[in-house]
């Protein structure tokens, strides 16, 4: 058995995958162990599987720790390419820093909820009635530039590499440009290359292996605004199979150069545990 996999839909197009349901991730241990790779497990899975069970998974450690919520990205983002993330305000949800953070940032301006999806948590704020409803959604303030955009870019990455891309154009709202929110694609205008650039350095840095990557083009220049683990499919016609195609490359290549390293005297066997 190849891949285990805990998220039927996700892997459909994948052959060796038997589908486990998460709720079944202890009684069917032995499966999981003969698997070569897991795929697609849910968040409260993860620490057991790596950790415990020493298994690799995909996408990797690396997107579901950074990719857990929008401040751990932000922050990641601020490390590695400073210069392409918003200016963005992070503070603990309390009447002293919610004060400064309003009197910090300019209006208008965007606040988002950590953890969320979809464009579901994210605002305009325009004035003081937007700041207060905000504040009672949320436990953490999260305040950012709003960017003088009317689109942005989707660029989907699976190891490595850039897989597809297309614009996605605001919705009527004048705002949100997801196309849960209303948005509309464009998939006929060109994909800037510094856009692909800085998000196949950043997928490398940060050791992302699966992701859609969202950015905003302002003058040329790309700015950074999130990544998402677990991207949607609807964007492009036939961009699942085109993902699965990926994902199935990249964990192929993976399993040879495994098999290479075995073979590599660079590589010794490990020696046989001394019995006591």
């Amino acid at each position: 058995m190849k891949y285990v996999s805990f998220d039927a839909f996700r892997t459909l197009h994948l052959p060796d995958v038997h589908y486990i349901k998460p709720e079944h991730m202890f009684r069917q241990r032995a499966e999981i162990e003969a698997a070569e790779w897991v795929l697609f497990p849910e968040y409260w899975q993860v620490n057991a599987l790596v950790f415990g069970l020493k298994k690799r998974i995909f996408p990797s450690l690396s997107a579901y720790l950074i990719g857990h919520d929008k401040v751990q990205m932000t922050r990641a983002f601020q490390m590695v390419v400073p210069g392409h993330t918003p200016w963005t305000l992070i503070e603990p949800n309390d009447p002293q820093n919610a004060e400064r953070v309003w009197d910090q940032m300019p209006s208008p301006f965007v606040a988002k909820i950590p953890k969320s999806s979809m464009g579901q948590g994210v605002f305009l704020i325009e004035n003081r009635a937007d700041w207060n409803a905000y504040l009672a959604k949320t436990p953490v303030i999260y305040a950012q530039e709003l960017l003088p955009i009317d689109r942005d870019l989707r660029l989907v990455v699976v190891g490595g590499k850039l897989v597809a891309g297309f614009w996605r154009c605001q919705g009527h709202d004048g705002f949100h440009n997801n196309l849960s929110q209303g948005g509309s694609v464009d998939a006929e205008t060109p994909l800037p290359q510094a856009a692909i650039d800085l998000v196949l350095k950043v997928a490398e840095e940060l050791e992302i292996d699966h992701a859609g990557f969202d950015v905003a083009m302002v003058e040329g220049y790309p700015y950074l605004l999130e990544f998402n683990r677990l991207f949607g499919n609807t964007g492009l016609q036939g961009l699942s199979q085109q993902v699965s195609a990926a994902i199935l490359e990249y964990l192929e290549a993976a399993n040879d150069h495994d098999d290479d390293d075995d073979d590599d005297p660079k590589h010794p066997t490990p020696p046989m545990p001394i019995a006591v």
